[in-house]
């Protein structure tokens, strides 16, 4: 018999990432008594194999291109060269300064964390713990939250072997970075890892299969990165089926299309993650999962079974570490009884990390007018903006979809998209017009500090007046 806890908790969260965690937490600071499990590390794939270490990799290769460049702003700087292993030793830093911090806040709110892999129950109520240092243990709830994360996706024929063929999860702590590199997947994941590694000297070859890299991008989003990634020597192309590969002890060839072929030392899985559903005994329980193996919710996060919720990249919703983080509040939001506010997945904000980074919320221009609404549209390029001159990054630029007036004129913003420098850090205030459904008019009297990248967000929502100042 596996012996039960003697205690039973308010709340049993399955899983330590970022919805996991943040259910667990929050639930705390509301004075509930909260077991979270989790049978690797506390972070999950954002904080150990994910978002920090693959946005610590890309500021290394921020770095380089600042000095490599050095010479424009009169700065002597001609050792360029790269340490990768000191990369690999700050990036795992960062990670672990960072579990310890997550450690620490569990323990600090009273949070119980269990080493081990939660399975539920059919009675949807108990969860078996095993396979870890918290040993043989059956716990005990009537609101279990499922947060078991994702885990790559691979094709069959490609074989992960930790260095020819890696997916994200391999590629994050490769000991040495590849002469050249083909990655499969051109979305944001697949965008990111070549945009680094061309940065630190792989030649890189993308191949995706749809029409277009970044494919949830709006059209002229894509088209500055596009731009970029071939006057920096990456290869792209799209519309493309990856075939086959063979290996040798020295690269692997792939084939694709119509019998195309391409080799590289290493290639790199980036085809979207799948739920880790599995892991949970499902099978065992009536919580439905779909044939895709996601966990089937309502808008508040409540799966086929009445006190069990799901969360995070179980569900079919967009694999982002801060939906996760609101998934998880929702989730506790119900479970007190108060007034849930479920999540607006059309409207929430974007963040691609490439070199020109990308960011954007809510509509493009395609989807809005696929909507059925009649737009008009303003786009301002980073060119003309004194902030983005000085620091020598005057790629991209911001465009404003909004409801046309009966005058041409800009009505409510439906959707604002960026790519360029920083234009991760700028998203905040186009994410709050859109949800707050604001309206040009509105947005256009706030004031934009100079000289600021942000200026060019004021400019293009005046553009949409009618009237404009430098643009």
């Amino acid at each position: 018999m596996v012996p039960l806890s003697s205690e039973q908790f308010d709340v049993i969260v399955i899983g330590g990432g970022p919805g996991g965690y943040a259910a667990a937490l929050y639930g705390a600071s509301a004075g509930l008594n909260i077991a979270i499990i989790e049978k690797s590390k506390l972070g999950g794939t954002c904080l150990n194999v994910g978002c920090i270490p693959a946005k610590e990799l890309l500021e290394t290769a921020a770095v380089w291109r600042t000095v490599a460049h050095a010479g424009e702003f009169g700065v002597k700087a001609d050792a360029l060269g790269l340490d990768w292993s000191q990369t690999m030793t700050r990036k795992q830093g960062i990670v672990d300064q960072l579990v310890g911090g997550l450690t620490g806040l569990l323990k600090g709110r009273k949070v119980t964390v269990f080493d081990g892999t939660g399975v539920l129950r059919s009675d949807h109520r108990t969860v078996a713990i095993s396979g870890g240092q918290s040993g043989d243990v059956e716990i005990s709830s009537d609101h279990i939250v499922l947060a078991a994360g994702s885990v790559p996706r691979t094709m069959d024929g490609f074989p992960i072997d930790q260095r020819r063929i890696v997916t994200s999860d391999e590629l994050l702590s490769i000991p040495e970075l590849p002469s050249s590199a083909v990655v499969i997947g051109g979305g944001a994941i697949g965008c990111e890892f070549a945009s680094m590694m061309s940065d630190l000297g792989t030649e890189v070859t993308i191949l995706e299969y749809l029409p277009k890299i970044l494919p949830g991008c709006d059209v002229d989003v894509t088209k500055v990165v596009e731009r970029s990634f071939k006057k920096r020597g990456i290869t792209i192309r799209t519309g493309v089926a990856v075939q086959s590969q063979t290996s040798t002890a020295n690269d692997v060839t792939v084939t694709f299309g119509d019998g195309e072929t391409v080799t590289a030392e290493t290639v790199v899985m980036s085809i979207g993650r799948r739920p880790a559903s599995e892991t949970l005994g499902l099978d065992a329980t009536q919580v439905a999962v779909d044939e895709r193996g996601f966990v089937t919710v309502d808008q508040n996060c409540r799966t086929s079974v009445p006190g069990v919720w799901a969360v995070g990249d179980l569900i079919p919703t967009a694999q982002l570490a801060h939906i996760g983080f609101a998934e998880g509040i929702l989730v506790i939001t119900d479970i007190l009884g108060e007034r849930t506010m479920p999540v607006d997945y059309d409207k929430v904000p974007w963040c691609i990390y490439c070199h020109p980074e990308v960011a954007f919320a809510g509509h493009s221009e395609e989807s809005a007018r696929a909507a059925g609404y009649d737009v008009v549209v303003s786009k301002h390029r980073f060119t003309g903006n004194g902030r983005a001159m000085i620091v020598g990054q005057t790629d991209g630029l911001v465009k404003i979809i909004a409801e046309a007036n009966a005058d041409g004129t800009g009505g409510r913003i439906l959707g604002v998209h960026m790519v360029g420098p920083w234009v991760t850090e700028q998203l905040g205030q186009g994410y709050l017009a859109v949800n707050w459904e604001a309206t040009v008019d509105e947005v256009a009297q706030f004031i934009q500090p100079h000289p600021t990248m942000s200026e060019l967000f004021g400019e293009s929502v005046l553009a949409l007046t009618g009237r404009s100042l430098h643009g």
